[in-house]
């Protein structure tokens, strides 16, 4: 069967959206929400980074979480907003290993930084006399550095195989983005190995994390339940609830998108799918923190009172 020459033959990108005006109007709502997640995360990331009461930990944790929703959103809808409103579908070789590269950094570091801050929680309200210790500014460090590294490792090597897959005569990849269960039916070779390292990953960067953050808010929400104070018992339930609802929205179409078997799975389901994970959360975190959390409405607030007083 001949080959394609992968060093100068570009991938070419269906997109997720028809090229009419109902397209062109959903194009539109995504860039629109493109743009609140970049003004979201980075309006997060300075409010943390200024405000020395948000200098602990658990929002350390959350301005890495914003920074990585961050380019989580510009590695996917820039490219296929392009593509959408210029007519184009093609994407570079290189290009394409570029984008696969940081969208599987981001969902595996995601994955891992989630499960961190779900640990953070845990000690915070059920070990609240260790906290200190088990969570210290090198503890915290340590996880950081970790999610980012883990996840770099596990995406290079996804991304190091897809690029040296030997492509047959169709480069049209069925998505929005280069993702690499979408780029393997292209293949002139059997993936059947590939596809389960692909299950193995999954496993190991979002099924574990996943049942790990379900065990530590079992033991939160079973210690909040018995607290007397319901002051504190209404701080701890809202903090677990809002990371509760994150993970919810980032870990279950992910998990459920790429531990299915190819023969369960449909492009159309896939790439809407992806959406929420890579379009949607990253605009909705910022919100969903913000607006259930009173010291980042506070600190919002009080640095918003120094920006006024700032004005002439």
């Amino acid at each position: 069967m001949e080959k394609w020459n992968q060093s100068s033959s570009d991938f070419t990108l269906l997109g997720l959206l028809p090229q009419n005006q109902t397209g062109l109007l959903l194009m539109m709502l995504i860039i629109l929400v493109f743009f609140l997640a970049l003004f979201g995360n980075s309006a997060m990331i300075h409010l943390i980074r200024v405000d020395p009461r948000l200098h602990t930990p658990m929002y350390f944790l959350l301005s890495q979480l914003s920074l990585m929703d961050l380019m989580y959103i510009s590695t996917t809808v820039p490219k296929m907003a392009f593509n959408f409103l210029s007519g184009q579908k093609n994407i570079s070789f290189l290009g394409c290993g570029v984008q696969s590269f940081f969208f599987l950094t981001m969902a595996g570091s995601e994955g891992l930084l989630l499960a961190s801050m779900a640990y953070d929680r845990f000690v915070a309200i059920c070990h609240p006399l260790h906290y200190p210790i088990r969570m210290s500014k090198i503890m915290c460090l340590k996880m950081i550095i970790g999610s980012w590294i883990l996840g770099s490792i596990n995406s290079l090597a996804h991304t190091v195989y897809a690029l040296h897959i030997p492509y047959c005569h169709s480069r049209s990849i069925n998505h929005f983005f280069c993702d690499v269960p979408a780029m393997l039916p292209l293949a002139c070779m059997d993936t059947w190995v590939y596809e389960y390292m692909v299950f193995v990953s999954t496993s190991l960067f979002l099924l574990l994390p996943f049942l790990g953050i379900t065990a530590s808010y079992g033991r939160v929400l079973f210690a909040v339940f018995h607290m007397r104070s319901k002051e504190g018992k209404k701080k701890a339930f809202t903090t677990c609830s809002t990371h509760l609802t994150v993970v919810t929205f980032y870990y279950v179409p992910f998990v459920y998108t790429y531990l299915r078997p190819r023969s369960l799975r449909s492009p159309t389901e896939d790439k809407i799918l992806t959406v929420f994970y890579t379009i949607l959360t990253p605009m909705l975190n910022p919100i969903i923190y913000s607006l259930r959390n009173k010291e980042v409405l506070g600190a919002m607030t009080r640095v918003l009172g120094t920006f006024s007083s700032m004005k002439p």
